[in-house]
């Protein structure tokens, strides 16, 4: 995708912002792959996830501890669909019932948000979460339970040396991400996803980092889902972000 937008671009560098997994995907590339790092001008990373170990949401510590995507893995269930009409479909009834606050409801998944109103809620309900390969689940399970950024565990030594040449699969090294390249690192202190303590080793791990070229954000009272549905995220997030994106452009 990065490589079809730099060359949609006539070959500007370009930058990147992702959220979530959108982050973890940035910094697996960025640490792997040094090419990425020629194409681009910074990356922006909103709720960065990497080390997971500290993941204090209830429902995906469940999910984690009980070998959900591994079951539907083996299961041969290629892909896990919450906005399907079934699991879509429930959880709009469910957010009907008198009582149901669907607010709290998605607060056990990402955290007590600030700044959410019903409206937002209900939008968030008609488009996400998006499917995910089951194979894409079962990676951020391992990664969850074993506390370290590393490619997906195939399970067998001979299919880990079969694809990675090891016995086990290696890990990603976020501080090999040059130093003098920008980032941009905004997390919330209510997240349940990105936790507080894995945000900080991560911050640990690009130490290295030009203090000129890293840019770290914190908002107490932000949880995980307030970076994109926040009433106040314009001021707050977008603001000071399109800021750093303007002063790598000079």
């Amino acid at each position: 995708m990065l490589q079809y937008a730099y060359d949609q671009s006539g070959q500007q560098k370009v930058h990147y912002v992702g959220h979530s997994l959108g982050t973890l995907i940035a910094l697996a590339a960025l640490s792997d792959q040094q090419q990425h790092v020629s194409m681009l001008r910074s990356a922006g990373l909103l709720s960065p996830i990497a080390f997971l170990n500290k993941v204090s949401s209830p429902l995906t510590l469940a999910a984690a501890d009980v070998f959900l995507a591994e079951a539907l893995y083996w299961l041969g269930i290629d892909e896990f669909d919450p906005t399907g009409t079934a699991v879509h479909g429930l959880l709009t009834d469910i957010c009907k019932l008198p009582g149901v606050n669907c607010y709290d409801l998605m607060s056990s998944f990402t955290g007590d948000n600030c700044c959410l109103d019903n409206s937002s809620v209900q939008t968030f309900l008609a488009h996400e979460p998006q499917a995910s390969s089951t194979k894409n689940m079962v990676h951020l399970a391992q990664m969850i339970r074993r506390g370290i950024i590393a490619k997906y565990d195939y399970g067998d030594a001979s299919d880990n040396i079969k694809y990675y040449g090891q016995a086990t699969p290696p890990a990603y090294n976020v501080s090999a991400i040059p130093d003098g390249f920008p980032l941009f690192l905004s997390s919330g202190g209510r997240d349940s996803l990105s936790d507080v303590q894995d945000v900080r080793r991560l911050e640990q791990a690009l130490k290295s980092h030009d203090s000129d070229t890293l840019t770290v954000q914190y908002l107490a009272d932000y949880a995980h889902a307030d970076f994109v549905l926040a009433g106040n995220a314009k001021e707050r997030v977008y603001g000071p972000l399109m800021a750093f994106f303007r002063l790598q452009d000079k």
